[in-house]
């Protein structure tokens, strides 16, 4: 289950789209520059986002019921896999004007003050970003990470519109303004397939990090110090929620109570090292032969 406190980081995240989209709205209104455009359209993609995010993170706080034993983490896929989408459809929009305004370039206006406000509005992303990769990499939260990085790509995507709208100034370009947005568009594509990725990842039962997968083995190892034997160790990650399951193998004639209690040790270690886990064993004695069949998900 999340901790309740985050659903507020995604109205963080709502308050700072709705003033990057008034800001960036008058930077284009100001200076009539298509990569500014293409910029604001991006701030519509992160509001949507940011209220799928709230969505899905309150879906994702509820706990386990009978129809969903295992809890509603996985509703943070959708969130994520929505925000890579509404990427992907801002990126088509952006490439469809750039090239348009290639075809037909239009001088810029008010520059200097265009660009201030832009400068504004990429500011209060930054913050907003940070606050909410921070805050996404210490609970394990997908929605908040994938919100995160999509307005740190949105800074990136915005320092470069500011530099290219700045030279079309300067130089007089005009073919540059469209040029610029066209880069955008590119950029901001690679961020949303990246989404789309990561979240079918997680939908699918992708196994935990290698990092958390290296941890467990090692608690692991240090029980077989002591003549405990394990098999078909099996990790899933489902948004926040870590799942742990696997056979230990104690000696036939100990009593269950006694193999029990070493459960109950291993598992509080893994607990101890990953956050938010559920772990299952299965306890069998390692001298019968049939102990060792079971060691694959079909049996």
């Amino acid at each position: 289950m999340l901790p309740p406190a985050l659903k507020r980081y995604a109205w963080l995240s709502i308050a700072a789209a709705l003033a990057t989209i008034v800001l960036k709205g008058v930077a284009w209104w100001l200076t009539g520059s298509v990569g500014l455009l293409s910029d604001a359209l991006e701030s519509f993609v992160n509001l949507a986002g940011a209220m799928m995010a709230l969505a899905m993170l309150s879906l994702a706080a509820l706990p386990a019921d009978d129809n969903h034993a295992h809890g509603h983490g996985k509703a943070e896929y959708f969130s994520s896999a929505f925000e890579g989408f509404l990427i992907l459809l801002a990126a088509s929009g952006i490439a469809y004007a750039a090239i348009e305004r290639l075809l037909a370039p239009q001088p810029l206006e008010a520059v200097g003050i265009g660009l201030a406000v832009s400068v504004a509005a990429s500011v209060i992303n930054l913050l907003t970003g940070r606050v909410l990769l921070n805050v996404g990499r210490k609970y394990k939260s997908i929605t908040l990470e994938a919100d995160a990085h999509h307005l740190l790509t949105d800074v990136w995507t915005s320092v470069g519109v500011i530099v290219g709208v700045g030279l079309v100034w300067a130089t007089g370009w005009l073919w540059l303004d469209p040029v610029i947005a066209l880069a955008v568009a590119l950029n901001i594509v690679w961020t949303g397939w990246q989404l789309l990725q990561r979240s079918a990842a997680g939908l699918m039962d992708v196994s935990l990090p290698e990092e958390d997968v290296r941890a467990i083995e090692g608690i692991l190892d240090r029980y077989r110090q002591d003549g405990l034997e394990f098999h078909a160790l099996r990790t899933r990650q489902a948004g926040t929620r870590a799942f742990v399951s696997f056979h230990l193998l104690v000696p036939g004639a100990w009593t269950v109570q006694h193999g029990h209690d070493w459960s109950e040790r291993i598992e509080a270690d893994i607990r101890a090292a990953i956050e938010h886990a559920h772990i299952t064993t299965h306890l069998e004695p390692k001298e019968d032969p049939v102990s060792l069949e079971d060691q694959h998900l079909d049996r």
